[in-house]
Formats: C-alpha cells, structure tokens, sequence
C-alpha cells in the first residue's frame, strides 16, 4: 500500500492473519511488532519463526505485561489455530490492544518454506 503514492506502508493489522500477511509485514522493515510463539520450549528450541520470541502459554499474559506496551503489535501462533486463538484471547483480555492471531501457525510458516530459527542449548 502506498500512502498518497509515495511512502510505502505496512499491512494493516488484523485479528486474525495469514502466514504471507506477517512475512509482508516484515518484509516492509522496521516493522515495530513482536511474534510470540506459546508452544512450549522444547517446540520452540526445535524450530521457530525467524525472531520470535518464546513465552508459554502458562507464561504468557504476566510476562507480556511486564515487558510488552499494550499498544505494540503482537503476533500470536501456537501448534494449532485453536491454541492460538486461546492466547489471543486472553491477550486481549488482559487489554492489549493490537493483537492477530497467525492461522495455520509454525506448520503453515514452515510449509510455505519462510525463514525459521533454531535454539541451541548451550553446554555449561
């Protein structure tokens, strides 16, 4: 989308987005958002989206009002776009504002073949 034809600008938010919706998105640059990824660690650790950050579901609302604005954009994905949906909820629930749910999750991310990152355990 162009503003005025000039000034390219980001896709708008919605409450539920697609996997080619979030990678447009940060495609644009500096794309002021943050991806949570609410599976469980070890998910997590095998293969995530490139820069997503790891907070459980169990984890997730107290976590995200500590070091999250209730007005950042937020990317939700879990296993399925049933838990998912659960932690948007209770996102908005907690009063974040701009929060979209990623249908189809890491499954969907990984089978379009966009970009993924894995964590390594580091040995002490």
């Amino acid at each position: 989308m162009r503003l005025f034809g000039l000034i390219p600008t980001p896709p708008p938010l919605r409450p539920k987005s697609n996997v080619y919706d979030l990678k447009a998105r940060l495609d644009w640059g500096e794309p002021a958002l943050t991806i949570i990824d609410v599976r469980d660690r070890p998910e997590f650790n095998a293969a995530h989206i490139e820069g997503a950050v790891s907070i459980p579901t169990a984890e997730l609302v107290d976590t995200a009002l500590v070091y999250l604005e209730l007005e950042r954009d937020l990317y939700v994905y879990g296993y399925t776009d049933e838990e998912t949906a659960i932690a948007a909820a209770q996102l908005r629930a907690a009063g974040f504002l701009n929060v979209s749910e990623l249908r189809g999750g890491m499954p969907a991310w990984k089978a379009v073949g966009f970009p993924v990152e894995t964590a390594r355990a580091i040995a002490a």
